[in-house]
């Protein structure tokens, strides 16, 4: 039997068979926790899998089928370990809290190298837009800028005003969509405001640390009823790159990779070569420095991990 992952709580996944729609409760052989890999979930949600059926009802993975991408976080207590959020996904939204709570741009370019060295079209939503002053909103709008520049698609949006969210679902229809952003950034609301009848838990930021509560505690897959589905996400700290080379990572910032071409040395590295056309360009402004500041950041992580 055939089908397709759409919860995963760790222990258990929720499996959707493919002909009949049914949904069964499900668990893998031990096979599949032997596989070599620094990933510390060998399924995920998204996942297209052969399962079988015992006499209880009770569904037995047998085959996860290859996927076409996913997105992969850095596992809280494992340093050296990565956990899969979500797989073979057409459209990843992230959403930027510019306050309450705010989003570094370095997680943002974080996200957007993840997406481009895993082939996943990546979509930045400018979230709780009715919250900000006039001043507030220029800044947004020069930060959205500076990405659509890069040539990454953005939208401000707004779950209580419903800007824009009519467009988003014209987006998300009949894809298979997954949100990210702090906890606390209003991704379930979001999905709330999208379809109410999913009534997603939320909660209200924490007064404290200014910082969102985790109210999901595991992937799970939801279906809009205008077509496709959305990958409900835990709070995503930071996201990870494994099996990435530090001469790849070029590769996944396109303002560096298109102005690198211009150095005097074909495999610069943008470092502290000389007649570098990227350290020119960050010295004159042409790229900004927090984007620069992720690259080496992921070139020292794709370093330490080669040599692990």
């Amino acid at each position: 039997m055939k089908g397709l992952i759409t919860k995963s709580t760790g222990s258990w996944y929720q499996v959707l068979e493919s002909e009949t729609g049914r949904f069964f409760e499900a668990r893998i052989r031990g096979k599949f926790k032997l596989i070599k890999t620094r990933l510390t979930n060998p399924l995920a949600v998204g996942d297209h899998v052969e399962f079988s059926l015992e006499q209880d009802d009770v569904a037995w993975i047998t085959k996860i089928e290859p996927r076409k991408n996913y997105l992969i976080r850095k596992s809280v207590n494992l340093s050296k370990e990565s956990h899969i959020i979500a797989s073979n996904i057409d459209v990843a939204c992230f959403l930027f809290t510019l306050k309450h709570p705010e989003t570094s741009l370095g997680f943002l370019d974080r996200f957007l190298a993840c997406c481009e060295a895993y082939s996943i079209k990546p979509l930045i939503l400018f979230n709780k837009m009715d919250v900000l002053s006039a001043e507030e909103k220029e800044i947004v709008g020069n930060i959205e800028s500076l990405y659509q520049e890069i040539g990454y698609e953005t939208m401000e949006i707004s779950s209580y005003s419903r800007l824009n969210l009519d467009l988003m679902q014209d987006i998300l229809k009949n894809k298979v969509s997954v949100f990210f952003g702090h906890s606390g950034s209003g991704k379930s609301t979001l999905v709330n405001a999208l379809q109410p009848e999913l009534n997603l838990k939320t909660s209200e930021i924490s007064e404290t640390h200014l910082k969102g509560k985790h109210t999901t505690t595991f992937a799970q897959m939801h279906f809009w009823n205008f077509g496709g589905s959305v990958i409900d996400t835990p709070g995503v700290r930071e996201f990870a790159m494994i099996d990435v080379e530090k001469e790849e990572i070029q590769h996944y910032f396109p303002e560096i990779f298109n102005i690198g071409r211009n150095c005097k040395f074909h495999n610069c590295m943008h470092i502290n070569e000389p007649k570098c056309a990227v350290l020119e360009s960050l010295e004159s402004g042409e790229i900004e420095e927090s984007r620069y500041f992720t690259y080496l950041k992921l070139m020292e992580e794709a370093e330490e991990n080669s040599a692990k």
